[in-house]
């Protein structure tokens, strides 16, 4: 079903069973896959393909239980050119997809968060609410990207990262912030990164590390908890 409003460029190559609601705009040359949903006003670029399963626009949830409830008035989420977008994945309003994103399958990226050009985000990968991504960064299969992150340029980050951003687990006392990993760092499979630590530029984290405080420029840090070792 494509509403009458949804407006589609050239050459738009369209999977049976696909949803696209009113006022989404699809550029040139866009492949999408089959029960795609693409919800209202969502902007997608050319060149853009999108696989089997997809939701592209999605609006948060809550419950009562939240302390922090999600905004419902959000921007339409962006996507630029040229960007891969796995099957089954989510992706949520507010939200700005940089040029030559690739998105594996699984994966899921929340609202108000960018990714910026010819990023990774890698298979089974969850990007929390409120994350900046930079350019260039590689996010690897299965890794949880917390809310209130910074991720900036060429920042490699292993399989399975685990990071967190409430020192209080949820009694709601001060701010979230997760962690601040400075351009070019490099994290290690399974590593566990504790809320507000910063990981400087060029900085190492080894794999099964667990970093409780802040990393310096260059240096290299392994074990629980995580210490610096000569290089």
């Amino acid at each position: 079903m494509i509403d009458e409003t949804a407006k589609l460029g050239k050459n738009v190559k369209i999977g049976e069973y696909v949803i696209i609601e009113k006022n989404a705009v699809i550029g040139d040359h866009v492949t999408i896959g089959h029960h795609v949903v693409i919800k209202e006003n969502t902007r997608i670029g050319n060149h853009v393909t999108i696989n089997d399963h997809a939701v592209l626009g999605q609006y948060p949830v809550s419950n009562k239980k939240m302390a922090r409830k999600p905004s419902i008035h959000l921007s339409p989420l962006v996507i630029g050119d040229e960007v891969k977008i796995g099957s089954q994945c989510v992706l949520f309003r507010g939200t700005n997809i940089m040029d030559g994103v690739l998105i594996g399958d699984l994966a899921a990226i929340r609202e108000n968060v960018t990714v910026g050009i010819n990023s990774i985000v890698g298979r089974n990968v969850m990007v929390e609410n409120h994350t900046r991504i930079g350019q260039y960064v590689t996010i690897q299969t299965s890794s949880y990207v917390t809310a209130h992150m910074v991720i900036e340029d060429h920042v490699f980050i292993g399989p399975c990262l685990s990071s967190s951003n409430d020192k209080h687990m949820e009694m709601g006392k001060g701010e979230l912030q997760g962690p601040i990993l400075r351009m070019g760092s490099k994290i290690g499979n399974h590593a566990t990164l504790l809320p507000g630590v910063i990981i400087g530029e060029k900085a190492v984290v080894g794999a099964g590390a667990v970093v409780t405080k802040n990393v310096k420029a260059n240096e290299v840090v392994v074990g629980n908890p995580a210490r610096p070792i000569n290089r």
